[in-house]
C-alpha cells in the first residue's frame, strides 16, 4: 500500500477474528497528519480492537495498514518507536511515583539518564503534576492517574497518538483538562486516533469522523457533513408576544403544509420548533405566519445533535452494549 503524503494513518481492509466473530470486517480508514479522527460505535462495534492492531498490541488477520510510514505488520518494531497510546484504563505501575514512572518509560524509550529525567519533569509541570511528582501513584485520584498515563504515551514525542476512550469516568473539569491537552498536542503536529462515546468530545476535538458497527465503517466524514447526511434541521421562531406561541403552533400544524410535521411548542424556551426539510419548508413556515398576522422576535435553524446522528446511523444509542466480542477486546 503506498501511503499518501499528507496520511499519518491508513487502513484498507482490516479484518480480525476472535472465534467466529469478526470484531473489524474489512475496516478502510485515513488519518490526515496533524489532525484528530473521532472513531464512534457502540460497545463492541470494535473500536479498541483496531487500536490494538493499529499499535502492534495484536496482529490483524487480513488487509493492510501503515502509521507513521510503518506498516503494522511488517515494521511493527519501528512503528512503536513513533507512536504513543492511552487506553481505556490508567497503565501507571501504583507503586511508583509520578516521576518514577515516566522517567522508567524515557529509559524503556532509550532516553539517557538525563533526558529521561529532564522529559519526565516537562510533562509533570505540563500535565500540572509536578506538586504530586514524588508520591506514589496509588495515592493519585482518577484524573490524576488518567493525566499521568496522557503525560507517559508523550515521553517519547509520538507522531501519531493512540487514545482509547481516555476521559471514560472523569469528572467534567479534568475531562476539559484533557481536551485542552490534546488540542495543544494536535496543535504541535501530533496526529491523534481517537476512540470514544461522549459525543461532546467528539465534536470538541475531532477534525472528521469514522463511525464503526458491528466490525464495518458504516458512515464517515466532518461534524457538518456527518449531521447533514441524516437530513433534517429544526426551525426555532420565538414570538414577540410569548401568549401566542400555542396559537403560533396550532397555525402550522393546521396549515398542513407539505412535508411539515412534529411541530412543537416549547414554553420553557418560549420557541416554537419546527422539523424542516429544505429551505422552501422554511419559507413556508415563516410565510405562513406572517399572513396569519404573528410577529416574530427571534428565527434561526440549528442541525441536529452529534447524539441523534449516532442514533440515525447506527439505529441504537452511545452507550448500548453489544457484547459478542470478549470483554477484554470490546469496545
Amino acid at each position: 500500500m503506498t501511503r499518501t503524503d499528507n496520511n499519518a494513518v491508513e487502513v484498507r481492509g482490516l479484518v480480525k477474528h476472535y472465534g467466529e466473530t469478526r470484531a473489524l470486517d474489512g475496516v478502510d480508514l485515513d488519518v490526515r497528519e496533524g489532525t484528530v479522527l473521532g472513531v464512534l460505535g457502540p460497545n463492541g462495534a470494535g473500536k479498541t480492537t483496531l487500536v490494538r492492531c493499529l499499535s502492534t498490541l495484536i496482529t490483524p488477520d487480513a488487509g493492510r495498514a501503515t502509521v507513521a510510514g510503518h506498516d503494522v505488520a511488517r515494521q511493527s518494531r519501528q512503528l512503536r518507536r513513533t507512536i504513543g497510546l492511552t487506553g481505556q484504563y490508567a497503565s501507571v505501575d501504583e507503586k511508583l511515583s509520578g516521576r518514577e514512572n515516566l522517567y522508567l518509560i524515557g529509559r524503556l524509550l532509550d532516553l539517557t539518564r538525563k533526558d529521561a529525567r529532564r522529559r519526565a519533569d516537562e510533562l509533570l509541570e505540563r500535565f500540572s503534576l509536578t506538586d504530586a511528582a514524588k508520591r506514589p501513584a496509588a495515592t493519585y485520584s482518577g484524573g490524576m492517574r488518567r493525566r499521568l498515563d496522557l503525560a507517559a504515551s508523550m515521553i517519547g514525542r509520538p507522531a501519531v497518538l493512540f487514545l482509547d476512550e481516555p476521559t471514560t469516568g472523569l469528572d467534567p473539569r479534568t475531562r476539559n483538562e484533557v481536551w485542552d491537552e490534546v488540542q495543544r498536542m494536535v496543535a504541535e503536529g501530533v496526529t491523534v486516533l481517537l476512540t470514544t462515546q461522549y459525543m461532546e468530545e467528539a465534536e470538541r476535538l475531532a477534525h472528521e469522523l469514522t463511525v464503526i458497527d458491528r466490525g464495518r465503517v458504516i458512515a464517515e466524514g466532518g461534524v457538518a457533513e456527518l449531521k447533514a447526511k441524516v437530513g433534517g434541521r429544526t426551525l426555532r421562531i420565538r414570538p414577540a408576544d410569548a401568549a401566542h406561541l400555542s396559537a403560533m403552533a396550532a397555525a402550522v400544524r393546521e396549515e398542513g403544509l407539505d412535508g411539515v410535521a412534529g411541530v412543537q411548542a416549547v414554553p420553557d424556551e418560549g420557541v416554537l420548533h419546527v422539523p424542516i426539510l429544505s429551505d422552501e419548508q422554511l419559507t413556508a413556515v415563516v410565510g405562513l405566519l406572517g399572513a396569519r398576522g404573528f410577529a416574530v422576535s427571534d428565527i434561526g435553524t440549528e442541525l441536529p445533535s452529534l447524539d441523534e446522528v449516532f442514533l440515525a446511523i447506527t439505529g441504537r444509542q452511545a452507550a448500548s452494549v453489544t457484547d459478542t466480542i470478549p470483554q477484554e477486546v470490546a469496545a
